[in-house]
């Protein structure tokens, strides 16, 4: 965690979502699962996805044509459909830390922020499933904002949006390069590895519940 600025007061928390909230959405480990279960080469898919997600996540492919580059570029026995609903499948909660959020936010009025890389189908369905949007107040992810992480500029947005002082914002990430980008630009960072040590962080910087 940063030591800049621990005596200012938080009002504000920017998070992001896989590794922290939720599982990740489509990792490496997610890819794996599905070239067993569906019985694909996992070399060629990981090759294709590199060369790809990135584009997908800026926003600039939409879920189909991210699928028709990486898994449909080839007769499968299987559907889009079944493939999508794999994905979207991988996704779970981490409900200590949802729950965390929702708590701190109604306690001490802060606002909320999601700054995270995400593809829009798989970002709209984690929003959508998990009801992010009832404690979110608003989400600068990279599909819409068309530019990812580590790009100094997506936490930029979610200050002019939040209008709230660098200094009175706390970043929480499970990538510790993001983490020190964020402080970069003068917020407090939290690398988050486990509930217990960002609850107690979190505490440290006076937000108890």
């Amino acid at each position: 965690m940063s030591t800049q600025n621990t005596n200012a007061p938080v009002r504000a928390l920017f998070l992001d979502i896989g590794g922290v909230l939720l599982t990740n959405g489509w990792d490496r480990k997610s890819r794996k699962a599905a070239a067993d279960r569906f019985g694909l080469n996992a070399d060629e898919v990981s090759d294709r996805h590199r060369m790809t997600f990135d584009t997908y996540e800026s926003g600039k492919l939409n879920l189909d044509e991210y699928l028709t580059r990486t898994i449909f570029y080839e007769d499968r026995n299987f559907t889009r459909q079944e493939f999508r609903q794999f994905m979207m499948d991988q996704s779970q909660p981490y409900q200590e830390m949802l729950d965390l959020i929702r708590d701190l936010k109604a306690k001490h009025g802060l606002k909320i922020a999601v700054v995270n890389n995400e593809g829009r189908e798989l970002n709209e369905h984690r929003i959508r499933t998990f009801k992010l949007g009832e404690f979110v107040d608003f989400f600068i992810s990279s599909c819409f904002v068309h530019f990812r992480k580590p790009d100094a500029d997506i936490w930029k947005v979610a200050l002019d949006i939040a209008q709230v002082p660098r200094e009175n914002v706390v970043y929480i990430d499970d990538r510790p390069m993001f983490v020190q980008v964020a402080e970069g630009l003068g917020l407090r960072g939290i690398n988050h590895k486990k509930y217990e040590d960002t609850r107690a962080q979190l505490e440290a910087l006076g937000l108890a519940l």
